[in-house]
């Protein structure tokens, strides 16, 4: 199987089930989600066929896989943007809050797309900026 057909796979049938209710487990235990981005690590690796001393971001970039993290803020945004603009003024004022002061301990699923993102979704973004600067000259 191409290494293309490999990640379309993934994208298609596995990272959808892994991140089932993304707006909502954004904000579950840093753990799990950690637990779910060494599964996508290691699809990345077995895919790829990369050997071990090659780095999970420069695998992310090669693959053109958005990090686990980053796919989930991505997801959360488009739904709260689409649920904004929906008809229903139910679903409109389940999603319209304040948001709490930045020292509350409560997290709410809003907040997913003001957290500043991990290390790895950090370097990936900064590997493929990188790579989109050097294509433009």
């Amino acid at each position: 199987m191409s290494l293309r057909n490999k990640c379309t796979l993934y994208k298609v049938c596995i990272r959808p089930v892994m991140t089932y209710a993304a707006p909502v487990f954004a904000h579950a235990n840093p753990k799990a989600l950690y637990q779910l981005q060494i599964l996508q690590n290691n699809f990345c690796r077995r895919a790829s066929g990369a050997p071990w001393y090659v780095r999970n971001d420069i695998l992310h970039r090669d693959l053109e896989l958005h990090t686990i993290s980053k796919y989930m803020q991505d997801m959360s945004k488009k739904f709260f943007d689409t649920a904004d603009n929906h008809p229903n003024p139910l679903l409109q004022t389940a999603i319209s809050y304040e948001p709490p002061p930045p020292h509350h301990f409560i997290r709410r699923p809003r907040n997913v797309l003001s957290d500043p993102p991990d290390e790895l979704t950090a370097e990936v973004e900064r590997l493929t900026n990188i790579n989109k600067d050097m294509t433009e000259v």
